[in-house]
């Protein structure tokens, strides 16, 4: 049973149409203005409740706002999804056979990459492969610029990903079109394209950035949560210690090489993590890894 909906949940939706896909920040801010132009009450913490209020009206007509998380930043977004059909099927009214074609190609090599990204080179070479119509280069790149534009995909230094908006509203046909091919974040339990992998191989669990920025902050060594190996990728938003005297001759002398701006590789005989409280050191076959957990 549909719950009931008034002028403040149907401005709020007139908006959500008008745009798509918000983030948490202007979803309350809507949901804020909306409730006061109608003279309604807007408890911070009840705008899930509101917007499922919204939803269970939306329901008949086979449409939900649903909640989903950026890669990039970790902040959460909300957008309106139509459950009617495939979000590439709804496509083919702003998109020709072979432009559908062409991101269904780039949604192959975003899916099956290491880091959830295909560069501007490969999806060029892709539009060579079509079946339908080819591209030419121009049309190729005039097309994955509509595709940013319409909030499909995002693109940063020539590198593609899906966007937060597109993981959204087409999560059940990625789960459906991939299967087995998609991982999926060991905190969250959402898809994930751009993350990090356990380098165990008996484990190999996924934790996207944002989740191991959360879940490894304060902890004084990372280990994987799920076999306890430890956790050797950068962790987003860790401060290296090293990093405005990396010229001292004395580190210099003993830095085998920098892997990160997290991790020094250092000869066994090093004693130079003992000069840095707050630092620990863990030993691989003959070297020593030093990290810092200064975490801002």
């Amino acid at each position: 049973m549909s719950r009931q909906m008034g002028d403040s949940h149907r401005r709020f939706l007139q908006t959500m149409m008008a745009n798509g896909i918000v983030d948490e920040q202007g979803a309350r801010t809507l949901y804020q203005y909306c409730c006061e132009t109608h003279n309604t009450q807007h408890p911070p913490d009840k705008l899930d409740d509101f917007i499922d209020a919204i939803n269970s009206n939306l329901q008949p007509m086979f449409m939900q706002i649903r909640k989903g998380m950026s890669e990039d930043s970790g902040h959460q977004f909300y957008a309106l999804v139509n459950m009617t059909e495939t979000v590439v099927t709804r496509m083919s009214s702003d998109y020709a056979d072979n432009e559908l074609e062409l991101f269904r190609k780039t949604m192959d090599l975003i899916v099956v990459s290491e880091n959830g990204t295909a560069s501007s080179t490969d999806v060029l070479n892709s539009a060579d492969t079509l079946t339908t119509k080819k591209l030419k280069k121009s049309e190729t790149e005039h097309l994955l610029n509509r595709l940013v534009h319409d909030k499909w995909l995002s693109e940063k230094r020539g590198e593609y990903t899906l966007s937060t908006r597109c993981i959204i509203e087409m999560e059940p046909y990625i789960r459906a079109m991939y299967q087995e091919q998609i991982k999926v974040c060991h905190i969250c339990h959402n898809i994930a394209f751009q993350c990090q992998i356990c380098e165990n191989s008996a484990c190999g669990i996924k934790i996207h950035n944002p989740c191991v920025a959360r879940y490894f902050k304060g902890r004084a060594e990372p280990r994987c949560p799920a076999c306890e190996d430890f956790w050797p990728h950068e962790i987003p938003g860790t401060y290296c210690l090293f990093t405005h005297i990396l010229d001292l001759p004395s580190l210099h002398r003993c830095t085998f090489k920098c892997l990160t701006c997290n991790y020094y590789m250092l000869p066994k005989n090093c004693h130079l993590p003992h000069l840095f409280p707050g630092s620990f050191a863990f030993q691989r076959s003959h070297f020593i890894y030093l990290y810092f957990c200064k975490v801002y």
